[in-house]
């Protein structure tokens, strides 16, 4: 079974990489972030022609989450309690005996601003949920944009980088907070080097110089450590005609 987190920065403008990149990846189940497109305009038909039952949650230009999958989804849901939140970012679903919570996590802006104290307890608010998620589903997948890079293994300049948006302590240790609940990170179970980023600034050609953060996680709980095989980052997408400016990351888990 191969799992994918992808945020696409407008679907309307990234569908016809999403579509290929089907065609050529063959994920069973894909986690959309940033689809900034309200429910009425989700284009299902299209998803669905390429083999994929959707479910989503949207608004207009900005944020929006989604979950394709070959299988059936059911158990939805898209807010949480505690968290009385307009913004759309949060969206928990059941695909095939596992429960996947697909995840975009506030940006924050600045370190010591607003949206910074709204971002640190939002990711409180989740892993409240989360924990009580996994009560009831021990096989969890909890993936997305988290917009927070791990350890200086996932920054490019660690030092340019040191104590703000995105690497500053507090985020790394509400992430850390998430974490010890029960989950792992996937991808470091198979890569332990640094070097590896999901995500270039489109500014000062980030991607070309390899300037770029590992943003986009695939946790999954405990009780699915053994069933992971492989994870990858897929820098394809980020070489496109208009890209977002992130690309996919992946596992595969034995079924």
């Amino acid at each position: 079974m191969k799992i994918a987190t992808w945020n696409v920065n407008s679907l309307k403008v990234r569908l016809p990489h999403l579509l290929q990149w089907v065609q050529e990846s063959s994920p069973d189940i894909i986690a959309l972030q940033e689809t900034k497109l309200d429910d009425a305009r989700f284009p299902h038909a299209e998803i669905e022609a390429a083999g994929y039952r959707s479910v989503y949650s949207g608004q207009k230009t900005y944020n929006g989450v989604a979950v394709l999958a070959r299988q059936m989804i059911t158990e939805v849901i898209t807010d949480i309690p505690g968290l009385e939140d307009p913004q759309r970012r949060i969206l928990a679903v059941t695909v095939g005996g596992l429960r996947v919570v697909n995840l975009y996590v506030v940006n924050g802006q600045a370190v010591g601003s607003e949206k910074y104290a709204y971002k640190l307890d939002w990711l409180s608010k989740v892993t409240a949920f989360l924990a009580e998620q996994l009560k009831c589903y021990p096989n969890m997948i909890v993936l997305g944009d988290f917009n927070i890079a791990p350890d200086d293994r996932d920054v490019h300049d660690p030092e340019a980088w040191r104590g703000a948006i995105l690497c500053s302590d507090a985020e790394r240790a509400a992430l850390q907070t998430l974490l010890k609940l029960g989950f792992v990170d996937s991808f470091r179970t198979f890569h332990n080097e640094a070097g590896h980023f999901s995500w270039w600034d489109y500014r000062q050609g980030g991607f070309r110089r390899h300037r770029g953060l590992r943003i986009d996680l695939i946790l999954l709980s405990d009780a699915l450590r053994s069933r992971q095989l492989a994870a990858t980052i897929d820098v394809a997408p980020r070489r496109w005609e208009r890209p977002s400016d992130h690309t996919p990351a992946l596992l595969e888990l034995q079924a």
